[in-house]
């Protein structure tokens, strides 16, 4: 059996992977939904564009589902906290997202314009209000989000709903939108033709763009305006230890010392930015199948970026710099986190396989043809 501090590596390192994967596949079906009103001008252009996701949306929302049972069960403090700061912010994404499954079920029942409209906009603000937030979110973990535990391990939010909107967990707010919306417009390049890919063409080029300049801007403001943390104390990566038994100093520049202390973590922001670019060159000469494999990488070097930079912090606290979480600290116990990584090894590839096998049957270009063809049967 894996020894403790290995299983909480493995751990973080899976949980990364599961949340890569839902920006992967549920972002591009959502960063598609947030193209909808823009991209497509008429009642038969907008059914093409929901038609591109419409079969495997729900599918993808296995990766979301996935990412946070794993983040329930191998860090149950991290949830129960996130949950108690965030708990305004996250109904905001649950009431988004209700608007998705109704939209794509009940927006073609009925032919009248204003009924579609309704929903079209539906789905718009359920595919671009929790991209918007996650990025604030992650915004706010970089800066410290101001809690503390008492002598029964209850945490205490001392912030406001209002607090978390601060300048710099906007602009990664921007970061997270940009990265969605990049990735959806290459998904509806690769999947339509004629206008509708040309539009999606042209906002795929100015969201990258963006994301290339949000990217940097937050990367320079986390290296010289905003101070990081680190643990100062012995820390036992075997032992079962209360996240409020370590001493943590805050200070400028400390979210930058992985970097320094493992030189090669630097190709993870490198493979954002190598990402990014690559993807907006295949766009451009129309290799979009390569250019959704670029945008994936782009996708995972940004969230990748996060988490290293932060290791081996989860969720830090800006009022008592000691109580925050760390992979080390805020973990289930050893059996659950086995128990649970073996299930992983069993579950993941199976994910993997009927996905792969589901977007195998359903590939092609989705055309005003094909709506034609299938009045009753296409969303």
């Amino acid at each position: 059996m894996l020894d403790y501090e290995t299983l909480k590596l493995i751990w973080w390192l899976l949980i990364g992977v599961l949340l890569i994967g839902f920006a992967v596949m549920d972002g591009h079906d959502m960063g598609v939904g947030s193209l909808l009103p823009f991209v497509a001008r008429n009642d038969v252009e907008r059914r093409v564009v929901i038609n591109t996701v419409g079969p495997h949306w729900d599918g993808n929302q296995v990766w979301f589902i996935t990412g946070g049972g794993a983040i329930f069960a191998a860090w149950p403090v991290v949830y129960a906290t996130a949950f108690s700061g965030f708990y305004w912010a996250m109904l905001a994404v649950l009431w988004a997202l209700f608007l998705r499954p109704v939209g794509f079920d009940y927006r073609s029942k009925i032919h009248d314009p204003r009924w579609r409209s309704t929903w079209d906009w539906g789905l718009f603000v359920g595919a671009s209000v929790p991209p918007l937030i996650f990025g604030v979110a992650f915004g706010n973990l970089l800066l410290g989000v101001p809690f503390h535990f008492d002598d029964n391990m209850v945490s205490y939010y001392t912030g406001s709903f209002w607090q978390l909107l601060n300048p710099f967990a906007l602009l990664c707010g921007v970061v997270s939108t940009a990265m969605i919306v990049t990735h959806g417009a290459v998904y509806l390049t690769h999947r339509t033709d004629g206008v509708i890919a040309e539009r999606a063409q042209r906002v795929g080029y100015g969201a990258g763009l963006l994301l290339l300049l949000a990217f940097s801007a937050a990367g320079l403001w986390l290296a010289f305006g905003i101070d990081g943390y680190r643990i100062v104390s012995a820390i036992d990566g075997n032992a079962a230890i209360s996240p409020t038994s370590k001493s943590v100093e805050h200070a400028a520049g400390l979210w930058l010392a992985n970097y320094q202390a493992q030189p090669l973590t630097i190709l993870v922001p490198v493979a954002a930015y190598l990402g990014a670019i690559a993807a907006l060159v295949l766009l451009r000469i129309g290799r979009t199948g390569s250019a959704f494999v670029a945008s994936a990488l782009m996708l995972a070097g940004v969230i990748g970026t996060a988490g290293v930079s932060m290791f081996p912090f989860v969720m830090p606290s800006s009022s008592q710099p000691g109580h925050g979480l760390t992979v080390w600290d805020s973990t289930a116990t050893r059996l659950s986190l086995s128990i649970m990584f073996y299930c992983v090894l069993i579950f993941m590839p199976l994910i993997i396989i009927y996905t792969s096998w589901a977007y195998r049957v359903m590939r092609g270009k989705v055309d005003t043809d094909h709506i034609e063809r299938n009045q009753h049967s296409a969303y």
